[in-house]
């Protein structure tokens, strides 16, 4: 059960982390953030991580938060640094990768060249790519703070101060025969997209059929994003965007971060998504959070994504309870189907996932 240190209402759909109702948040949003903003930043001590995002020092850049990082200071994803005034990153992509034998449980799989769609240019065969494999690189370092973060443990991997470094070489021995797909997810992706964009290249064309796909915030540095965009439009693969709420305060105060960036980069691919009709280039998601995601979220967001195109697929996710938001309920089966319904308004391609996950 949690209370609103604003309101005073007590609801199990009020996140005691947070401390603010989703009312409150919309309503008095200079007050909620002020108060979500101490949690935030209370959290991430946790893992020696920033925030907010650092603001004086050098700049990184390449990502939408876009810090400028001070001596001896990280990073709000934690992988960047400043050394003498000079930016420090990782040599290599800190990740891990691990190999999910088709067809695999990505978000979109039905719109996916793992499920046959656009042979025999996008996929080896007509239905599930039975027999082959997607590569899945876990990557460390976000640049969100979601209080309901489903992969979390990639903070604990940063607070181990471990290398999880792959090579191009590395990643090239990785890419055998029966790899059709390779995604990129994590944390986010978005933060490290300098190197994934250059170790692709460097294995692009190794098979008849390798795809590159990204799962994303979308809170991207917008010049990278364009580069490995076009290489994942020709490969066939797709960048799936997690767009987390419509409401900007909703957003900043639950994930940490503004969702400008993301929305707008959504919109830089709009163009892209056009070009290719085989394969649907651009997919969206929802997690359902209880007491913060409600139906009227849900139509602003698909509405949006209609705008681009109304076949674009769109997943509405169950809550699991994770993080700072480990003791919250699960979304009831009602609720999603409501959620459901307003994305259908706008949109061809609507579906409920985990649905295992929902109650009565």
């Amino acid at each position: 059960m949690g209370k609103c240190e604003l309101c005073g209402e007590q609801s199990n759909v009020i996140s005691s982390f947070l401390g603010v109702c989703r009312e409150c948040i919309i309503n008095r949003p200079e007050r909620a953030l002020k108060i979500t903003s101490e949690k935030h930043t209370f959290s991430r001590i946790k893992f020696s991580l920033p925030y907010p995002e650092p603001s004086h020092g050098v700049e990184c850049g390449l990502c939408g938060n876009n810090c400028r990082i001070g001596e001896g200071e990280v990073g709000f994803c934690g992988l960047k640094g400043n050394k003498r005034g000079k930016l420090l990153k990782p040599k290599e992509l800190e990740a891990e990768a691990y190999y999910d034998k088709h067809p695999t449980n990505c978000v979109p799989i039905q719109f996916c060249g793992a499920s046959g769609v656009g042979h025999p240019k996008y996929s080896y065969t007509a239905g599930r790519e039975i027999d082959y494999y997607n590569l899945s690189v876990f990557c460390v370092g976000c640049s969100y703070d979601c209080s309901f973060c489903q992969n979390w443990r990639y903070r604990e991997m940063l607070n181990r101060k471990e290398s999880y470094g792959i090579s191009k070489q590395d990643f090239d021995r990785m890419i055998h025969d029966k790899v059709s797909c390779v995604c990129f997810f994590g944390g986010d992706p978005a933060v490290q997209l300098d190197k994934i964009s250059d170790y692709c290249k460097e294995v692009e064309g190794k098979n008849k059929i390798l795809r590159f796909c990204l799962e994303t915030n979308g809170n991207f540095n917008q010049e990278l994003l364009r580069e490995f965009a076009e290489i994942s439009l020709r490969s066939g693969g797709g960048i799936k965007f997690d767009l987390k709420f419509w409401n900007s305060d909703l957003n900043k105060a639950v994930t940490g971060i503004s969702n400008h960036n993301s929305y707008e980069s959504f919109k830089i691919l709009g163009a892209m998504h056009k070009e290719r009709k085989e394969v649907p280039f651009l997919r969206a998601s929802t997690l359902l959070v209880p007491g913060y995601i409600t139906p009227d979220e849900v139509d602003h967001i698909a509405k949006f994504i209609s705008e681009t195109s109304s076949k674009i697929p769109y997943s509405l996710l169950a809550f699991s309870p994770r993080f700072e938001m480990k003791n919250f309920p699960l979304i009831s089966r009602k609720l999603a189907h409501e959620c459901k319904e307003s994305a259908e308004k706008y949109l061809e391609h609507v579906r409920i996932g985990n649905k295992w996950l929902l109650t009565s």
